[in-house]
C-alpha cells in the first residue's frame, strides 16, 4: 500500500519548507483553492531551527523531486516573524511546485539588506501593486493586503489571488482540522490526500482511494528524530482506506513477535471484529460478497518484508477451522525444525480474502506458529521465520523496532515499521526511477521509520516517526538472516568468499548435481555453474592478475580450475587429470606477492603450477614415495619456507621451496585424518591413538599422549590448540563437556583480535561457538548441520556465520 511511504512524503515536505511561515483564521481565506499541502507555522524561528538541525532531514535534502521547490523556498530564509503564518504548496505542472505564504505584515518581515545579487521592481495587475524580487536565479512576488503580506514564487498564483479578491472557499474539513492544532508545536501540516494523493511521482497512476481525505499532523523534531502526530479524516461517504477499519477497535500488533530480527519492514492491520471489517471491505471494493465465516477468528493481517520478499501472517484467536481447511486441501507437507510447512492449493487464497490489504502475492506455502498462520510464495522465507522464532530472534528484540515503537501507542489499526533498506525497497517498487535512486543515495541505514494509525469513532489518530536508531539492540543474540534452498542436497559445506567490488563477503556452495553457486549477502543466487565433478576441499581465492580482482580456485575429482567472479572459466586454468582422485588444492604464496604456486596432488604425483598455468620447472618433488594424504601445507618461520606433505606410509615430508628435503623426519606416524598445523613453532599432527606429535626445525620429535579416540578432531594456530574427542571439547587445555552427539572437527577463527572456536553436532544439528577461554558465546548453540564458516559479511563489525541447514538448504546467522 502507498500508505507505507506517506511518512517519507510528509517528512520530505517538512524539509522543503526549511524557511517556513505563519497563520490566523483569516489567513486561510487568502489561499488559492486546492493546495497540495498547507503548513501552519506558529513559531517560525523554532521551526527553522528544528528543520536545520535534524540529521534525518539533512540526509533527504537532496531528493530529486524537491530540488526545484527547495531552491524556491530558500528565499523564505529572509522571512522573519514570530507571528503565526501559513505556507501552502501548489502543483503547477508535473513534479513542479510553487508556494504561497501569508503572514501578518511588519516592516522587517522580509529583510534583504545583506543580499547583493538582487533586483526589485514593481508590477501592476488589476490596479494592484506587486513587488517582484529577483534573488539570484529565483523570483518571489509579494503584495500587502491590509495587515498581512502575501508572497508567492509564481506570478500566476499571485494574479489568481488578486482576481479572486481573497474570496476563496475554505474546505469545511480543513477548517475543522485547522482549529485542532497544538499551540505548543512549531508547525502543523494539513494534507488533502483526496485532491493530491501523489506528492511523490509513482510508477503507476495515482490511486482513486487514498488513505484518507484530510490529514492534520503536528510537527516536532530534534537532532535525531522527526515526529508528526495528528488525525486523519474520512467522511462515511468516501471510500478512503481508513474506512476499512470503521466500527472496529485497534488491537496490540502481534506481527512483530513472529517477524525475524532481520526484517526490512512490516505492516500490521488489526480489527476486533472480522465481520465488521469484511462489510467495510465490500463497501471499499464496490462488491457484494457474502462474508466468509472461515476467517471469523482472524484479528490481524501482517505483511513482513524479508530480503525483498513478502511473508503474510494471519493472527487468530482460534486456529482450528482455518487449519482444518488448509490441511484438507494441502498439496504437500514438509517438516522444518519441527514445524510443518503445507503446500497451499489456492495461490490467490489471501489476495481474494484480504484485498486490498494483501495484493501481488501468491500464498503457495503455509506454516503455523502458535496462533499465527504464516504464508509465503517460496519455502525459504518460511524457514527463516521458523528458525528466528525458535531461536528467540524476534523483530521485537531489534533496535529498529524498539526505536520506532517506543513513542507510539500500544494498539494500532495500522502499524508500519521499516529500516533504511525497507524504504529503499518500497521506493524501488512504487516510485519513479529518479526518485527511487535519490532516496537510495540519502543513506537512511541509521534510521527507523514508523507510521501508525489508530481508528476512533469518526476519525483516526495518525503518527509518523523518523528516528536515528538507538543503541537498544539486544546484545549477545544470534538471529537467522536467511535460508536458501537449492534444487538438491549440498555436497560442499558453504563458505564465504570476498566480493572484490563491494569488499563484502558472499557465499559459495556446490550441490550433489555438481552445480556451483555464488550467493549474495541477501541470499540471492547470483549465478550457478555446472561442473564435471565434485569439488575437493575448500575453495581458494586468488588474484592471479595482481589487479585486486579475485578468482575462485579449486580442484574437482579430475580437474584443476579457476573461475572469475561471474562464474566464467579463466583460461588456461582448466586442466584435466586422467584417472582423477585429486586431493584438495593447495595454494602457496611464498612472499605475499601473489606469485602463486598451485599444488595439485594425485596419488603419489605432485603437480606445481605458476600464475600462467605452467609447471614450475625448478620444483623437484614431482613424485612421492607413497600416496599423499590430504592437502599439502606451507608454513613460514624466520623467513624460511617449509612445505609439508603427509604420506600413506606414515612418513612426514618437510621440504624446501624447490622440493628438496629440508627436515628429515625419521619417526613413523600413523596419521589421523587431521591436518598438519604449526603450533608453538613446531609442525604438529596427531596419530590415530590420540598422540600429538611435534617436530621442530631441527627434526626433533616430541610426543604427548592425550588418549583420544581414533576419530578425534584437532585444530591449531600458532598459540592455540583445540581438540574434539567424543563430546569433550578442549581449548588451550580447558575442557568443556557437550551433550552426547556426533561432532565435526573443531575450527578456529581469528576475527577482530578475538579467537572463536566452532564445532557442530551433526547428529542433533547444533552448532557451538566458544572463545579462547572455553567460555560459550552467548546465543549458541544454534541450528545447523555442518561445520560453520564465520566472518563479518557486511563490514558492520558484527559477525555472520553460514552452514548447511537441511539437506538441500543453507542458513546464515547474524551475531549481535
Amino acid at each position: 500500500m502507498r500508505f507505507k511511504i506517506w511518512f517519507c512524503l510528509l517528512t520530505v515536505l517538512a524539509l522543503s519548507c526549511t524557511k517556513a511561515v505563519k497563520t490566523k483564521d483569516s489567513l486561510l481565506e487568502r489561499l488559492p483553492p486546492n493546495p497540495t499541502l498547507v503548513i501552519k507555522i506558529q513559531n517560525l524561528p523554532n521551526f527553522k531551527s528544528e528543520l536545520k538541525n535534524n540529521s534525518f532531514l539533512a540526509n533527504i535534502k537532496g531528493l530529486s523531486t524537491y530540488k526545484g521547490l527547495g531552491e524556491k523556498l530558500d528565499n523564505l530564509g529572509y522571512v522573519s516573524t514570530k507571528a503565526t503564518s501559513l505556507l501552502a504548496l501548489y502543483e503547477v505542472g508535473k513534479d513542479n511546485y510553487d508556494f504561497v505564504m501569508v503572514a501578518p505584515n511588519h516592516p522587517d518581515i522580509f529583510n534583504l539588506e545583506k543580499v547583493t545579487d538582487k533586483t526589485v521592481e514593481t508590477l501592476t495587475y488589476q490596479n494592484t501593486s506587486i513587488t517582484k524580487y529577483t534573488l539570484g536565479a529565483n523570483e518571489i512576488y509579494s503584495r500587502s493586503e491590509g495587515k498581512e503580506i502575501v508572497m508567492a514564487s509564481s506570478l500566476l498564483l499571485m494574479e489568481n489571488m488578486i482576481r479572486a479578491k481573497d474570496a476563496n472557499p475554505i474546505d469545511p474539513m480543513l477548517k475543522k482540522l485547522y482549529g485542532t492544532t497544538s499551540p505548543n508545536k512549531s508547525a502543523t501540516f494539513f494534507l488533502n490526500l483526496n485532491e493530491n494523493p501523489s506528492l511523490l511521482p509513482f510508477k503507476e497512476e495515482k490511486t482513486k482511494k487514498p488513505l484518507s481525505e484530510w490529514v492534520s499532523l503536528d510537527f516536532s523534531a530534534n537532532s535525531d528524530r522527526v515526529s508528526l502526530n495528528g488525525i486523519a479524516m474520512a467522511p462515511d461517504s468516501t471510500k478512503n482506506f481508513i474506512n476499512l477499519f470503521k466500527g472496529t477497535s485497534p488491537l496490540a500488533n502481534k506481527t512483530p513477535q513472529y517477524a525475524p530480527m532481520n526484517t526490512q519492514a512490516l505492516i500490521s492491520y488489526t480489527f476486533d471484529d472480522y465481520q465488521v471489517f469484511a462489510k467495510n471491505q465490500n463497501t471499499y471494493l464496490d462488491r457484494a460478497k457474502a462474508v466468509d465465516s472461515l476467517f471469523n477468528t482472524i484479528e490481524e493481517v501482517g505483511i513482513v518484508y524479508l530480503n525483498n520478499q513478502k511473508v503474510v501472517m494471519l493472527n487468530s484467536f482460534g486456529t482450528e477451522s482455518l487449519y482444518d481447511f488448509l490441511d484438507s486441501g494441502k498439496t504437500s507437507s514438509d517438516s522444518y525444525q519441527g514445524s510443518e510447512i503445507l503446500g497451499v492449493q489456492d495461490k490467490n487464497f489471501l489476495t481474494g480474502a484480504f484485498a486490498p490489504l494483501v495484493k501481488d502475492f501468491e500464498s503457495n506455502f503455509c506454516t503455523i506458529l502458535e496462533n499465527s498462520f504464516i504464508f509465503a510464495q517460496d519455502i525459504e522465507p518460511l524457514q527463516t521465520v521458523i528458525s528466528n522464532y525458535k531461536s528467540g530472534a524476534s523483530f521485537t528484540n531489534s533496535s529498529v523496532y524498539k526505536t520506532a515503537k517506543a513513542p507510539l501507542a500500544n494498539e494500532s489499526s495500522i502499524l508500519f515499521i521499516s529500516d533504511g533498506s525497507g524504504i529503499d525497497f518500497f521506493a524501488d517498487q512504487d516510485l519513479a526511477p529518479e526518485v527511487s535512486e535519490s532516496i537510495k543515495k540519502a543513506d537512511l541505514d541509521d534510521y527507523a521509520i514508523a507510521s501508525q494509525l489508530v481508528a476512533d469513532t469518526d476519525f483516526a489518530h495518525f503518527n509518523i516517526l523518523a528516528s536515528k536508531i538507538g543503541t537498544v539492540q539486544e546484545s549477545n543474540t544470534v538471529s537467522p538472516l536467511f535460508t536458501l534452498e537449492l534444487d538438491t542436497d549440498l555436497a560442499l559445506d558453504p563458505q564465504f568468499v570476498k566480493n572484490h567490488r563491494t569488499n563484502k563477503q558472499e557465499i559459495v556452495v556446490q550441490d550433489q548435481n555438481n552445480v556451483l553457486y555464488l550467493i549474495s549477502t541477501e541470499g540471492k543466487v547470483l549465478w550457478s555453474k555446472p561442473l564435471n565433478g565434485r569439488i575437493q576441499g575448500p575453495i581458494q581465492q586468488v588474484d592471479i592478475y595482481k589487479n585486486g580482482r579475485l578468482q575462485l580456485a579449486f580442484c574437482t575429482n579430475d580437474q584443476f580450475m579457476i573461475v572469475d567472479r561471474n562464474g566464467d572459466d579463466v583460461p588456461p586454468f582448466k586442466i584435466d587429470f586422467e584417472g582423477g582422485n585429486l586431493n584438495p588444492l593447495a595454494v602457496f604464496d611464498y612472499d605475499g606477492r601473489k606469485d602463486y604456486r598451485f599444488v595439485i596432488t594425485q596419488g603419489r604425483k605432485v603437480f606445481m603450477y605458476n600464475n600462467q598455468a605452467k609447471i614450475v620447472s625448478g620444483f623437484t618433488f614431482t613424485e612421492a614415495p607413497s600416496t599423499i594424504l590430504g592437502v599439502p601445507k606451507h608454513f613460514r618461520m624466520a623467513n624460511k619456507d617449509y612445505l609439508v606433505f603427509k604420506l600413506e606410509d606414515n612418513t612426514l615430508k618437510v621440504l624446501h621451496r624447490n622440493g628438496s628435503e629440508r627436515i628429515k623426519v625419521t619417526e613413523k606416524i600413523n596419521f589421523s585424518t587431521n591436518e598438519v598445523f604449526l603450533y608453538k613453532n613446531k609442525f604438529s599432527v596427531t596419530n590415530t591413538d590420540g598422540v600429538l606429535h611435534q617436530i621442530d626445525t631441527k627434526g626433533q620429535l616430541t610426543a604427548t599422549n592425550f588418549n583420544m579416540n581414533k576419530d578425534h578432531g584437532m585444530y591449531a594456530t600458532s598459540n592455540t590448540l583445540v581438540f574434539m574427542d567424543d563430546n569433550i571439547l578442549s581449548i588451550r587445555g580447558k575442557k568443556v563437556e557437550l551433550d552426547l552427539g556426533v561432532y565435526t572437527k573443531p575450527k578456529i577463527f581469528y576475527i577482530y583480535d578475538k579467537i572463536y572456536v566452532s564445532v557442530t553436532d551433526i547428529q542433533n544439528q547444533k552448532m557451538y561457538l566458544y572463545d579462547s577461554q572455553a567460555e560459550p558465546i552467548a546465543g549458541f548453540p544454534v541450528y545447523g548441520s555442518s561445520m560453520m564458516d564465520l566472518t563479518d559479511m557486511d563490514n558492520d563489525k558484527k559477525l555472520e556465520l553460514v552452514a548447511k541447514d537441511q539437506g538441500n538448504s543453507l542458513i546464515v546467522y547474524k551475531m549481535n
